[in-house]
């Protein structure tokens, strides 16, 4: 039986990807910091964790682990001038410091299993620069240049990818798509006229932990409708 562990998996694309791991026959420990999960699983198997407590303890895992995914993130959306230096600073700790700690936690687990994976998420405004994106895309560029970095140090036992989506209908972006016309809007700014669904970005993740994906590393994957490469 191959266990997984997916951090953050109480709502959007976590909830998604652990859905999607168990219904396969996957065994998922999967974890959530202040919203409980509103379904169950058997083969899922949930825990309370927040990833900055001096305290962290992921004594609930296997020996072994096939794939982790680190979902927690934040969109804080304001001109540059209006966010507070230590606002950087705590949306860094969440998005990459949290990533740090589990992954040095749990890599040995990971190089015990057979084509170990982990996905990271970053975002489409890395690539592309977006007005008022300066808090996240400083947290994401930072996330992927981890994916690249860590792919390299760990290869050959464990891939490290990264997934970077454009807008996504998850309850983190539920007040950019609150009302007809925003979710119209947001549509139309991308190529394919729509935005993007957690079971879109969920997909990727579990193919990028899966063997088909066995010989993917140090790569980061746009899963954005094409606004990143496409201008129609």
């Amino acid at each position: 039986m191959q266990n997984y562990l997916i951090i953050g998996a109480s709502g959007g694309i976590g909830k998604e990807l652990a859905m999607q791991l168990a219904g396969s026959g996957k065994k998922v420990t999967a974890t959530y910091n202040k919203n409980e999960p509103d379904f169950e699983n058997p083969e899922i198997n949930f825990h309370q964790l927040n990833v900055l407590d001096d305290d962290l303890s992921l004594d609930f895992l296997p020996d072994e682990l096939a794939g982790l995914v680190y979902c927690p993130g934040s969109i804080n959306l304001k001109p540059f001038g209006r966010i507070k230096p230590e606002e950087f600073v705590e949306d860094y700790k969440l998005q990459v410091v949290g990533a740090i700690r589990i992954i040095q936690m749990v890599i040995n687990k990971l190089k015990q299993a057979e084509n170990a994976s982990i996905v990271l998420f970053s975002t489409v405004a890395v690539q592309s620069g977006f007005t008022f994106h300066s808090q996240v895309s400083a947290s994401k560029g930072a996330i992927e240049g981890l994916t690249k970095a860590l792919a390299a140090e760990f290869a050959p036992k464990v891939r490290v990818n990264c997934i970077a989506p454009s807008l996504t209908d998850t309850p983190l972006a539920s007040f950019l798509l609150n009302t007809e016309q925003k979710t119209d809007a947001n549509a139309q700014r991308h190529p394919l006229k729509r935005v993007g669904a957690a079971k879109d970005i969920a997909g990727m993740a579990a193919y990028l932990l899966s063997g088909q994906a066995s010989w993917i590393t140090g790569q980061i994957f746009h899963v954005d409708g094409g606004i990143s490469s496409l201008k129609i």
